[in-house]
């Protein structure tokens, strides 16, 4: 009985056994491929995170990239900005110097217009005066003795005859101009009369010009006789 008892026993123990090796092959098994399921696993999480990152690395260029031109952007448009305030100013400047010089080219023209109508007195003035003169020539030509010519310098050359009894041709004469001031200026007499400088004098206060000629013939004449 022992010894069957000891062969039960001992078929218990290889039964057991043999159920704890299948066991444990089946377990070491199932590890085995949880453990290469795993590495699977992990390769393809690296793999979708590698292309995750690269793709966020893309994105970051990307960014950094349209940022940098946004300030190339914005430096182009400051500039451009600068530049039309310049032009601006510019023209402000030029449109400043252009209404000046129409201001003074319309000075300009009324100052022209008021000499221009100056001058046109003046000449209408002379002109009077010079007939006048003529005038008072032609009267005291025969009585007198006395030409008148235009010489050089718009002037007048006064020549009287009939002074000197012995030389009634002999010439006494001198010379008549307005000056700038329009006021008679006489000069260049022949023979030189010392009173001469005194009867302008007169002739510009008085404008009796009949007087004076009369006057430089009594001098002339003076001359002779003494």
């Amino acid at each position: 009985m022992v010894e069957d008892e000891l062969a039960l026993f001992d078929k218990s123990i290889n039964e057991f056994w043999n159920k704890f090796k299948s066991t444990v092959s089946d377990t070491s098994c199932q590890m085995v491929g949880l453990r290469d399921a795993y590495k699977d696993s992990i390769k393809a999480f690296a793999e979708k995170l590698s292309v995750k990152l690269k793709e966020e690395e893309r994105m970051v260029e990307m960014f950094l990239e349209y940022q940098n031109q946004i300030c190339r952007q914005n430096k182009l448009i400051q500039e451009k900005k600068e530049n039309l305030l310049k032009l601006i100013a510019e023209v402000k400047d030029k449109k400043q110097e252009v209404e000046a010089l129409t201001a003074t080219i319309q000075d300009l023209k009324e100052e022209y217009a008021r000499k221009k109508e100056t001058i046109s007195t003046a000449n209408k003035a002379n002109e009077e005066r010079l007939k006048r003169l003529q005038k008072s020539a032609d009267l005291y030509k025969d009585r007198l003795g006395l030409e008148i010519r235009k010489i050089y310098g718009d002037k007048l050359q006064f020549i009287f005859t009939d002074i000197d009894p012995k030389h009634p041709d002999c010439p006494f004469m001198f010379s008549l101009c307005l000056n700038e001031a329009r006021d008679y200026e006489v000069s260049d007499s022949a023979p030189y009369l010392e009173c001469l400088a005194e009867f302008q004098e007169n002739v510009r206060q008085t404008n009796n010009f009949s007087a004076f000629l009369a006057n430089v013939r009594k001098a002339f004449t003076a001359m002779v006789y003494n």
